[in-house]
């Protein structure tokens, strides 16, 4: 979803760099000198006047590029040229870990710039769940929900796949980066050791567990944890109409944006300034 489509009364002055299709989140960066920021729905800030890349291109008195986008997964920034080429460009990055079911791989396909859409089951799923009628089924939410209800067990060589991708690409995408990284999870919960086959898509960011993480370690300067407990979220401060007030609902709020930033602010500020 694009950020012109998007309803809430916020205005979020919506850019785009060179020749890229995708539409970022403004204001626009500086062609260098900038911090990028990668990620998903967070990272984009829907519904939040200053989401974490605002904030902390003010702690750290640094421009910022936002390349976030709503449900993006990683397949964004691999494939898109202009966005890699100035993620790779930028002082810095960071990353917010994206959940893993938003990407192609050899079970299905997704839309190369809106991941969460699904666009084709291979033939190899097809043998795999011989039953279920993949034309019915637009979203990667909604395929893994049918997936797992149809056959948790055989769901299980599914998410091995995409967190065995997700592991590989993410290299891929940090080894592409000229500058330090961070990475930043955001969601209701720590990073799970251990991912049982029910799980789903339901928890953000989907199917990754904190081994993913760890395989990662070499290629960044830190990993920033902030968690939202369910019962903790608000949507004080949030601008969002009341169509959207139950999406709103379901998302971190501003408090947990403030902690993300003043976290990785506190994390990079030595390492930025120099």
């Amino acid at each position: 979803m694009y950020a012109t489509e998007i309803r809430g009364g916020l205005d979020y002055a919506p850019c785009r760099y060179g020749k890229s299709r995708v539409t970022c989140r403004g204001p626009k960066a500086p062609e260098t000198g900038y911090i990028a920021c990668l990620g998903g729905t967070e990272t984009f800030g829907r519904f939040v006047p200053d989401p974490w890349p605002v904030l902390l291109g003010d702690g750290l008195e640094r421009p910022i590029a936002n390349f976030g986008q709503i449900n993006a997964g990683l397949d964004l920034y691999l494939n898109d040229a202009v966005i890699a080429g100035l993620a790779a460009s930028a002082d810095a990055a960071v990353l917010q870990v994206m959940g893993a079911a938003n990407m192609s791989n050899r079970f299905y396909s997704v839309h190369p710039r809106r991941n969460d859409r699904f666009v084709k089951a291979s033939d190899t799923l097809q043998r795999l769940y011989p039953e279920v009628d993949f034309s019915q089924i637009s979203f990667v939410g909604a395929l893994i929900a049918t997936l797992i209800e149809a056959d948790a067990e055989r769901f299980g060589f599914v998410m091995r796949e995409v967190q065995t991708a997700w592991v590989a690409r993410m290299k891929k995408l940090l080894d592409s980066l000229s500058g330090p990284a961070w990475l930043l999870w955001m969601g209701t919960a720590p990073p799970p050791e251990a991912m049982p086959l029910d799980y789903g898509i339901g928890r953000e960011p989907a199917f990754i567990t904190r081994d993913m993480l760890d395989a990662l370690e070499r290629r960044i300067r830190g990993c920033i944890e902030v968690v939202e407990p369910p019962d903790h979220a608000s949507t004080e401060g949030m601008v969002f109409s009341e169509f959207d007030a139950v999406i709103a609902r379901q998302m971190l709020g501003v408090a947990a944006h403030e902690r993300a930033a003043d976290a990785l602010s506190a994390a990079m500020i030595e390492t930025v300034s120099q």
